[in-house]
């Protein structure tokens, strides 16, 4: 096991922080004393500073930062199996540890702020984040991650402070908070919740990365803040009277929730069969003919990735089951784009903020039907490769042209939105020092009608975890397609 830090952490208490402490944690522990229905009840809380001051100053926000505005903050956390050092050990560890983590990315101990112009930056003023430390006696990691069911959405939503809280309160409120929920059998979730137009997922999982890695002491990656890859950027966003946005979408909407786990050999499976060309009749004439023609931008596509099969693979499966949807009604498949290395020239991959954007693949409701998984894996991987530096710009200027919040939602009940990804590191580097993590959970955060977050499987071995939220009809209708569950199978540390 990596050796483990020991310093205390720069509380608002300092420098007599052990003393303060304690009346904090018994004042916190007795407004606590009624547990929420979940069973998970918050003991404590303290504010956290970052043990060094920055010398960053301002950030403006991004042309890629500001319409996150009016999104939730992300909420993401990890399981991890029960730890071998008392409990006040683990807290004061994990503390310490984060104040040290925050003098890496001060940028998540500021605030937003308004300037007399309309500019809004982080002002990177060390104001401190939220630490809360909950328990929850009666639960059991069986509890939350439970083979071949929902997610117990009740429940997981209590292992994440700030719920629901939009990015734009990010001038009022922390920019992160951090919970540490411990569980009857020992076992641990750690959450974080990071105002989204301050993080995207990469930068996210940099920082869960960054403080793990300065738990079991090592030496983390360090954080790119430069803000001009779009160059300067004039665009700003006015909210009169300092009343911020409001999410784009109802949250209050009945949703199911459940992770499906697939396979790498069905992965495997799903990307030999959208790469199959025909074998002969009509199909395998008119795919001769356009395999020679230049102008085709099939020709110039290249392999169909695994994810891509697996997209496709949903995509068809999800508007089967949405039974209401019109044959003529056009699908949306919009997919979160890091744009990092797309640019020209490339951003660092540790750049520190939003640099994504959203691919967009359309098709009706009677395409998809009478389609294969070949010809819809074809539709999204044409979007992606042409997703590169011009198309990139030209829907940069389009915003600054037009600033508005990004319209996340599911307006008319037939787009799937893709986030997250399959390829960050949310287990590999996420070792505090006790043992990897067991699985991914998130909040409520962003949550609606389609869609679906992607998250690598446990196994490191190619396997991807997808959460899919629907409506409960559509959820079960998805349940009792046969060709999309033939991929499903149950995780093997679930099993």
């Amino acid at each position: 096991m990596a050796q483990m830090i020991s310093t205390m952490p720069m509380l608002d208490a300092a420098p007599a922080a052990s003393a303060i402490m304690a009346p904090k944690l018994q004042a916190a522990a007795a407004a606590c004393l009624d547990a929420p229905p979940s069973g998970i009840t918050v003991v404590s809380r303290q504010h956290v500073r970052p043990d060094a001051a920055s010398a960053i100053g301002d950030l403006t926000l991004s042309v890629s930062d500001l319409p996150m505005l009016s999104c939730h903050y992300i909420q993401k956390g990890l399981f991890f199996p029960a730890p071998d050092l008392p409990m006040p050990s683990l807290v004061s560890l994990l503390l310490s540890s984060l104040s040290r983590a925050l003098a890496v990315v001060p940028a998540l101990a500021g605030r937003l702020v308004t300037l007399p112009d309309d500019r809004i930056v982080i002002r990177c003023n060390d104001a401190g984040v939220d630490f809360l430390h909950a328990v929850a006696p009666g639960l059991s990691l069986d509890d939350f991650l439970v083979p071949d069911a929902d997610v117990p959405t009740k429940l997981t939503k209590d292992l994440f402070p700030m719920d629901r809280t939009v990015s734009y309160e990010g001038h009022r409120r922390p920019l992160t908070s951090f919970q540490v929920t411990v569980l009857g059998d020992g076992a641990v979730f750690i959450g974080i919740v990071a105002n989204h137009a301050v993080v995207d997922g990469t930068s996210f999982w940099q920082f869960f990365n960054t403080w793990a890695a300065i738990c079991r002491g090592e030496s983390p990656k360090m954080p790119d803040f430069r803000r001009n890859f779009f160059g300067e950027s004039t665009a700003v966003l006015r909210f009169p009277g300092g009343v911020g946005p409001s999410v784009t979408f109802d949250v209050d909407a009945p949703l199911r929730e459940r992770v499906f786990h697939f396979s790498a050999d069905a992965i495997r499976e799903l990307k030999t069969i959208a790469n199959r060309r025909p074998s002969g009749g009509q199909d395998a004439e008119v795919y001769g003919k356009m395999a020679h023609d230049p102008k085709n931008p099939q020709v110039l596509r290249g392999e169909i990735s695994s994810f891509q099969s697996l997209c496709a693979q949903i995509w068809l499966a999800v508007t089967r089951a949405r039974k209401r949807l019109a044959p003529d009604a056009t699908t949306t498949f919009r997919m979160a784009v890091n744009c990092r290395h797309r640019l020209q020239p490339a951003i660092s991959p540790v750049y520190f903020g939003n640099a994504i954007q959203s691919a967009v693949t359309l098709a009706t409701v009677s395409e998809l039907a009478r389609s294969d998984l070949r010809w819809a894996a074809g539709k999204l991987n044409e979007s992606l490769a042409a997703y590169g530096d011009g198309t990139i710009r030209r829907a940069a200027a389009a915003w600054q042209a037009a600033p508005r919040c990004f319209p996340l939602g599911n307006p008319d009940g037939a787009v799937i939105t893709m986030g997250s990804s399959n390829r960050f590191p949310m287990y590999e580097g996420n070792d505090f020092g006790w043992g990897r993590p067991l699985a991914v959970r998130s909040g409520r955060a962003n949550k609606f009608d389609g869609k679906m977050s992607a998250f690598p499987g446990r196994a490191g071995d190619g396997s991807v975890d997808i959460e899919v939220c629907l409506p409960p009809e559509t959820m079960a209708a998805l349940l009792r397609d046969a060709e999309f569950m033939q991929y499903v199978s149950c995780p093997s540390h679930l099993l």
